[in-house]
């Protein structure tokens, strides 16, 4: 009784494996591997993209606003490409007017 058991439960789970692979093979067709590999092992270049990885972007700005100080009374003085060269003056008067 035991071997009928543990035959029925092999029978289904290999119809099960069978019915996964074949679902697998028509979502993602026959050519595309089951498991991802690397662009390298795939046969293609490797990644030179940095746009998901800000602090790469950031070194190859393409148009610096400010040139480079050249003194170093000039650096520590000087106000950064996003900081404003002029300060903030809020409107005068209340704001129900």
């Amino acid at each position: 009784m035991n071997t009928s058991i543990n035959a029925d439960r092999a029978a289904r789970f290999e119809e099960q494996r069978k019915k996964k692979m074949m679902a697998q093979s028509l979502e993602y067709g026959d050519n595309v591997p089951a498991q991802p590999g690397s662009a390298t092992s795939m046969g293609g270049e490797a990644r030179t993209d940095t746009a998901g990885s800000p602090s790469q972007e950031s070194s190859s700005d393409p148009a610096p606003t400010r040139h480079a100080p050249a003194t170093e009374s000039e650096r520590v003085f000087e106000k950064s490409k996003y900081e404003s060269s002029t300060p903030f003056k809020s409107p005068k008067g209340d704001r129900f007017s």
